[in-house]
């Protein structure tokens, strides 16, 4: 199968000797891929963005929300870790969501020292709003594309992350929260 809206046959395809793509365009192998790639995250993140900018929230605000949202109960210190940001830039963000009710934040059970973030179902709400469109965006993608297809896009997006990082990516996407329970309120 093939997926939906695919370049015609040859599109973006690279002869292996010359750096010259199929279509006359030369450079690097693989820079059809990078320019891909920019187009699609692009496209990608502009639906949610449109959203955000009524709430007055930038994508900062939507990766944060995003992530608690799918592990309630997260500590500052992995969303820090997620995200590769200080926590200096992940205080403005936080206390945005946390003052206009997005997010919540309790002192763990188990370390009262840490502090555990979830979403509130205002949160959570927006949070599937600012998904639904990338998931939309996704599934027209892979539309009548098979299994097989769907395996070898998501190997290719996880050989993209750096190795020392899969092993946590993998926790993170496939595994569900292990948090202090996923109601805030």
């Amino acid at each position: 199968m093939t997926i939906a809206s695919a370049p015609p046959a040859g599109a973006g395809a690279v002869s292996s000797h010359s750096g010259t793509h199929a279509a006359g365009k030369s450079g690097p192998p693989g820079s059809d891929i990078v320019e891909l790639l920019f187009f699609a995250y692009r496209d990608f993140v502009s639906d949610p963005d449109r959203l955000l900018t009524q709430y007055g929230f930038g994508r900062a605000h939507h990766r944060v929300l995003h992530f608690v949202e799918r592990q309630p109960g997260m500590t500052i210190a992995e969303m820090l870790d997620i995200l590769g940001i200080t926590k200096q830039s992940l205080n403005p963000i936080l206390k945005d969501l946390v003052e206009k009710g997005y997010i919540v934040q309790r002192t763990g059970t188990v370390d009262r020292r840490q502090r555990l973030l979830f979403p509130t179902d205002k949160g959570r709400a927006l949070s599937l709003d600012l998904t639904k469109p990338q998931l939309d965006r996704i599934a027209r993608a892979l539309e009548g594309a098979d299994q097989e297809v769907r395996n070898k896009v998501t190997a290719f997006l996880f050989a993209m992350i750096e190795p020392d990082d899969r092993a946590h990516v993998a926790r993170l996407v496939w595994t569900e929260p292990a948090g202090e329970g996923r109601d805030a309120e």
